[in-house]
């Protein structure tokens, strides 16, 4: 590759973890594998308002771009009803201590100035 055509590692990181709930469903799963609906449960707790809701449509995108990085692996037990469980890779798991710094430098640097739901609420706009 070209020196003109080499791609700036952090442009390359942002893209990776752009979208609603990426950062949030990797930290969730640091704990091990969970199903679908334990995610959305996850990603719930903690958003602004109860009445809260997350689009099925949003969550499947996510879970399938995180699978397409490598970062999690998803594992379906071909059973009725349907059962699929999602757990961290090797290379998820070594995300997680990126995740948890980014936490520590928000707990450091924003729960001062705004609560976790106006945080939340910032970000949803």
């Amino acid at each position: 590759m070209a020196k003109s055509e080499a791609v700036c590692p952090v442009a390359a990181f942002q893209k990776m973890i752009s979208g609603k709930y990426k950062l949030r469903i990797v930290w969730d799963l640091k704990g091990g594998a969970k199903r679908y609906s334990e995610i959305r449960s996850g990603l719930l707790r903690g958003t602004a308002t109860s009445s809260a809701e997350i689009a099925p449509r949003v969550l499947s995108r996510e879970l399938k771009a995180l699978t397409a990085m490598g970062l999690i692996e998803r594992r379906d037990f071909g059973v009725v009803p349907p059962k699929v469980e999602y757990k961290l890779t090797r290379k998820g798991r070594s995300f997680v201590p990126v995740v948890a710094a980014i936490r520590k430098w928000g707990d450091r640097h924003l729960t001062a100035q705004a609560s976790p739901q106006q945080i939340f609420a910032m970000a949803a706009e």
